[in-house]
């Protein structure tokens, strides 16, 4: 089965992060199968698969109990024509806290591991990183689609038509070149979903996780002035850690702040928080990534 580009793409992400049961679920062991969406390489979106792990965690908690956080690794690339299958664990239910383990197969192999915490709605101490200043307005900044125009190239299709959520760079995006006086290891993009999701707080949840893995990375390449299409660039998601402070509407603008303190070794750190357009902090991203350019001698993985 040839998956095809999405004609909606926001639907297409609604029903892919709606899981199925699978046969065989016992008490300390749920099973869930998913499919996958079209990417133009072929291989599972990362974001997809930390969603659906998410998903496939909240499907098994009691009550009330959101997410606060989450830990997972890219084991393998996932291949889009393929189902995904979602094995989870119910570790512990405490009186405030549960912790689920999610294990994402196919063909038998394990592709994605992840451990998620939730906990009961508590009152406490609060504070929070204030949001940036001088950010301009999503408005007044282009979409990725108008960006790319009417470039044929499968990633220039993909960036322009198959992902459910606008995104716009503050300051120039590096899709093609990198703008030398914007070489720094930081950046900062507006992200919403193309249209209205349901009121259904753990889909919002789910669809910010997936989000998440869009542009974070970024931050590296921009500070060695590397683009996207940089020749012979190979790059992949290592990591991802997320923790959830409040709860996202993410049909509504919310700005992503990134940097990287640091890339060696092949491979870069990034971190990011989430912001939402009243700026209210959301949440907390890290992730590592393979970073490997032709002219630093590196091969590809």
């Amino acid at each position: 089965m040839i998956i095809p580009i999405p004609q909606d793409p926001l639907e297409d992400m609604i029903r892919t992060l709606n899981l199925e049961d699978a046969d065989g679920s016992r008490a300390t062991e749920d099973i869930f199968t998913g499919p996958s969406q079209w990417m133009p390489h072929g291989r599972v979106f990362g974001g997809q698969v930390l969603a659906q792990s998410l998903v496939a965690a909240e499907r098994t908690i009691d009550g009330d109990r959101a997410p606060h956080s989450l830990h997972g690794y890219f084991l393998r690339p996932g291949d889009i024509n393929q189902p995904i299958t979602f094995s989870v664990d119910r570790l512990r239910d405490g009186r405030s806290f549960s912790t689920r383990r999610v294990q994402a197969f196919q063909s038998g192999q394990p592709i994605f591991s992840m451990i998620a915490s939730f906990q009961d709605s508590d009152i406490g101490i609060e504070h929070q990183e204030t949001f940036p200043v001088g950010i301009p307005n999503p408005e007044t900044l282009p979409s990725a689609a108008s960006l790319m125009g009417e470039n044929p190239h499968p990633v220039a299709q993909y960036w322009a038509k198959a992902r459910p959520f606008d995104m716009r760079h503050v300051g120039s995006p590096i899709y093609f070149s990198v703008d030398p006086k914007q070489q720094v290891p930081h950046q900062a993009v507006w992200i919403k979903a193309l249209g209205e999701l349901p009121n259904d707080p753990a889909l919002h949840r789910a669809a910010l996780a997936y989000a998440s893995d869009y542009s974070i990375l970024e931050s590296i390449y921009r500070a060695h002035g590397i683009a996207w299409t940089h020749p012979g660039l190979k790059s992949a998601s290592l990591d991802h850690a997320m923790w959830f402070h409040r709860q996202p509407k993410v049909d509504e603008w919310m700005l992503y702040v990134q940097e990287s303190p640091s890339a060696q070794g092949g491979r870069g750190l990034a971190l990011g928080k989430i912001f939402s357009h009243d700026g209210k902090l959301i949440a907390t991203v890290a992730q590592e990534g393979m970073v490997r350019v032709p002219e630093f001698g590196q091969e590809p993985a």
